[in-house]
């Protein structure tokens, strides 16, 4: 539907679909530079539980949510598991974990409101972030999409749990697929091909036993099989692993690195 562009502001930088400003909503993807980091010296790591000094990391949450324009203190926040657990968060959600870890959301995947002026952010390093927007109504949703989340079906059953809360059309969503580690870079094995069953053609044979899985043509297959229209679907198509300098990868950094947030929220 969209091309995916970039945007800085005082040394803030994140990708968005600018499409998407005719839609009533803001969003965005944060990259790695900007912040004030220890676990990544000079990173903008967006988490609290991955081991950084907790007031630099919100000094970096208030920096991106300063030059991306979204209120903070209003963000709803989510413990993420790599499960299809999704959330219905209402004005009693707001600001939980965005200050303070302990608020956060727990055992969730999946964020869902109609709320206005609510920002609901995800963190991820390689995973595969989903928005979707209900073009007839306020409700948004925000769905964190690793291997497990991906052939769990996360994506349609955030479809799903639009309609069943707010009574949004499929045919009415438009859908993104953020940065996320690509087709070109996602070695997996038999175990994760196994459970993906109805998903093979995202699998491509990359040695005895091992696959390079595509999460974007996974996702968006997902999509279309829930009823949204191919036409209203984005992919950034940026790979988080291949673009190390521009965003955290997990498996390029064997771990220990910190986190990117996808942001989305419903403007007044």
């Amino acid at each position: 539907m969209a091309g995916f562009a970039f945007t800085e502001k005082n040394g803030i930088r994140w990708g968005c679909f600018p499409a998407w400003e005719a839609l009533g909503v803001c969003h965005g993807f944060t990259c790695r530079v900007g912040g004030e980091s220890d676990l990544v010296p000079g990173g903008l790591n967006m988490a609290l539980h991955v081991g950084d000094d907790p007031e630099k990391v919100l000094r970096n949450r208030r920096k991106a949510a300063a030059a991306m324009g979204f209120d903070l203190a209003r963000t709803a926040t989510c413990a993420q598991v790599h499960g299809t657990v999704l959330a219905k968060v209402t004005e009693a959600e707001a600001g939980r974990g965005a200050l303070d870890l302990a608020t956060t959301i727990p055992g969730t995947d999946g964020l869902l409101t109609d709320c206005i002026d609510l920002p609901l952010m995800l963190f991820y390093a390689d995973c595969t972030p989903v928005l979707l927007v209900d073009t007839e109504s306020s409700a948004i949703a925000v769905l964190h999409a690793g291997w497990r989340g991906s052939v769990g079906r996360i994506a349609q059953k955030g479809v799903q749990a639009l309609h069943d809360w707010y009574g949004t059309k499929p045919e009415a969503i438009v859908a993104g697929i953020g940065p996320s580690i690509g087709p070109c870079c996602y070695e997996v094995d038999d175990k994760v091909r196994d459970r993906a069953k109805g998903f093979e053609g995202c699998f491509a044979p990359h040695g005895e036993g091992h696959y390079l899985l595509d999460l974007w043509k996974l996702n968006r297959q997902q999509l279309v099989e829930a009823g949204v229209k191919p036409e209203n679907i984005s992919v950034a198509e940026v790979c988080t692993c291949c673009h190390n300098d521009q965003y955290f990868s997990y498996r390029r950094e064997k771990g220990k690195t910190g986190r990117l947030a996808a942001v989305l929220w419903r403007k007044s």
